[in-house]
């Protein structure tokens, strides 16, 4: 997907992934509360406006390489031909998660691991989820259609990211696991 972006595009990119890796490593050490917009933005090398530019605040900050993934899954759905729904998300969600596991480096995985464990950000990642989850579910409406297609899609879209996030989770605590093999155990869990 980048590959087809601008070079003004890129950069800008560039600059929200440099924020987002200072902010999860700041958090990392100090504890998310403890970390301030000016501590990311000077760790990041920009000022607090470029910070304000990019971001509301530091919650979505640290959770925007997944909201970025989450973006990226949705669009691949959308490209997907019609089909069974649960397969075109489960064959999606696969795809994304093996690139999204041979990038990740493990130290990268610990820091994160600290953020999901801090009880205050809870309320963030949980409207970061629900927030695809209602993308998802409009986008599975349009392909199932017919009576009830709205409610089909809701059921679809929850049960999908509950497994997605079930196994994003356990990979991050047990990360000598395999992150794409957890999610296609979970799936089958989830669709049986």
């Amino acid at each position: 997907m980048e590959e087809n972006l601008g070079l003004r595009e890129r950069k800008k990119m560039a600059t929200r992934m440099a924020l987002h890796e200072a902010a999860v490593r700041l958090a990392a050490e100090r504890g998310a509360d403890n970390v301030t917009i000016d501590a990311i933005a000077e760790a990041a090398g920009v000022s607090r406006r470029t910070f304000t530019n990019y971001f509301a605040n530091k919650e979505e900050v640290f959770y925007y390489r997944d909201a970025y993934r989450m973006k990226r899954l949705c669009e691949s759905i959308r490209k997907q031909p019609a089909g069974d729904p649960w397969t075109v998300l489960t064959g999606a969600a696969l795809e994304l998660l093996s690139e999204a596991s041979a990038e990740t480096d493990m130290s990268w995985v610990s820091e994160r691991r600290r953020l999901y464990q801090d009880p205050n950000h809870l309320a963030h990642q949980i409207a970061a989820y629900t927030a695809i989850e209602r993308e998802l579910a409009a986008e599975i409406a349009e392909r199932v259609g017919g009576a009830d297609a709205e409610l089909r899609g809701r059921v679809f879209a929850a049960s999908f990211m509950t497994a997605l996030r079930t196994s994003v989770q356990y990979w991050t605590e047990h990360p000598e696991t395999s992150l794409p093999e957890t999610f296609g155990k979970v799936a089958a869990l989830v669709r049986a």
